[in-house]
């Protein structure tokens, strides 16, 4: 296997160049040269084809805030290097990957990139987990010229920073996530849909991104907000903001959750025996040990995903049954999410014909703005900004399995309403 968890220390290498001429870069970036002469045709002089391995830089919250989806996001990366090196790797070569622990922590993902992309030299670097992380990190990479496609910053802020090199691979941005429930309330008889919502949100870019487009709409709609609660990433007592919601009676809950939080509030909320109509949490439903989280009471509720497992879509299927081999179980949203992140920089390496820092990096940003490319969440383009140009389903746990049921076309199971008791 061939990747590795590394403290911050320098690949040696003995194909450096500077980068200064290339792309106005500071004279410490230096770079391992991985290009074999392809369609870049930035191999340097007296350099020939190399079966060095492709060196990718990640840095990944595996301990703190984001530990959780921080570690399903490493898997789906793990997944991606050993399946593509079992098939003869990227223009030949290996990949290996090269992955820090930002702890959470946006200074620490600042300083983890700039130490892999100007220290140690990686040919490419993949984005981290949660926009909180992502606007910093990418700023680094912009400042290097390198391509940067990440798997998990959808707020808007992300796409309003003028980035040019940044691509976010999933199907829709985070405010558009749940635009099919909405229209599926707001459609529903005045006197059959919930007329109040309360609202709990992670005070996080990604979450409030979530839960406020959702919010938004139904408000616009007409159904009246009764409790908008925001609470810190660190928060663990969860039992003030359960007992408004519980106070409020509100018809339908919506949280701005990760997961650890949302385990927490639905226990919460569990434990004053509220019961909404219809419960709807952003991210931590997709996550494996989420039902016995909170103690198999999943009946019912629903969230949006980019991803499933049963879709249809040719590397989805060989992705499912490789992936479920290798760890016992089918891989979650996060960790598709990652795989998608490796399937469109390795679209764009062969189809360039390169991976190397330098004028390479600015032909795969390119490409990558012209052209569509097929992944496990199904076919993927890009607006100017590197907002996916797509739309999230929504699923809901029914007879004990979470399914699709919306929207109608894609519908695994037929949406269940009102919700049964948790």
């Amino acid at each position: 296997m061939s990747t590795r968890l590394y403290p911050r220390t320098t690949r040696p290498t003995a194909r450096r160049r500077a980068l200064a001429a290339a792309a106005g870069f500071a004279a410490t970036a230096l770079v391992a040269a991985g290009c074999s002469g392809g369609a870049s045709g930035e191999s340097g002089e007296g350099e020939g084809e190399t079966d060095d391995p492709i060196v990718v830089g990640i840095s990944l919250p595996l301990t703190g805030d984001f530990s959780e989806p921080g570690k399903g996001v490493q898997r789906g990366y793990e997944a991606w290097a050993q399946f593509v090196n079992e098939d003869g790797g990227l223009l030949g070569r290996q990949v290996e990957l090269k992955i820090l622990d930002d702890q959470s922590s946006a200074d620490r993902v600042v300083q983890d990139y700039e130490a892999l992309i100007a220290q140690d030299e990686v040919d490419l670097v993949f984005g981290p987990f949660s926009t909180r992380l992502v606007v910093p990190s990418a700023r680094v990479a912009e400042e290097y010229g390198m391509l940067f496609v990440e798997p998990a910053g959808a707020a808007s802020e992300v796409f309003e920073q003028g980035f040019g090199n940044l691509f976010y691979a999933a199907p829709a941005v985070a405010g558009d996530h749940y635009d099919y429930l909405a229209e599926y309330v707001l459609d529903m008889p005045e006197g059959e849909r919930p007329e109040t919502v309360a609202v709990a949100s992670m005070d996080d870019p990604f979450a409030q991104g979530t839960a406020y487009g959702l919010r938004d709409k139904l408000a616009d709609g007409g159904l009246e907000i009764v409790v908008d609660e925001v609470y810190p990433p660190n928060t663990t007592d969860f039992s003030p903001i359960a007992a408004k919601i519980d106070d409020s009676g509100a018809d339908m809950v919506i949280g701005g959750t990760q997961y650890q939080d949302a385990v927490n509030l639905i226990v919460a909320l569990q434990q004053l025996d509220y019961q909404p109509e219809l419960a709807a949490f952003s991210t931590a439903p997709t996550n494996p040990e989420f039902a016995s989280a909170i103690g198999d009471k999943t009946e019912g509720i629903l969230s949006p995903t980019g991803y499933t497992e049963t879709a249809s879509y040719e590397s989805n299927v060989d992705f499912v049954e490789r992936y479920t081999g290798l760890h016992g179980n089918p891989p979650g949203e996060d960790e598709a999410n990652a795989y998608t992140t490796g399937q469109v920089v390795a679209a764009a390496v062969e189809a360039v014909g390169c991976a190397e820092q330098g004028e390479c990096q600015q032909e795969l940003v390119s490409w990558l703005h012209s052209n569509e490319v097929d992944t496990v969440v199904g076919p993927l383009s890009w607006d100017e900004t590197g907002k996916p140009q797509g739309a999230h389903l929504i699923q809901q746990y029914v007879d004990g399995e979470i399914q699709i049921v919306l929207p109608q076309d894609a519908m695994e199971a037929e949406l269940v309403f009102p919700k049964p008791e948790w």
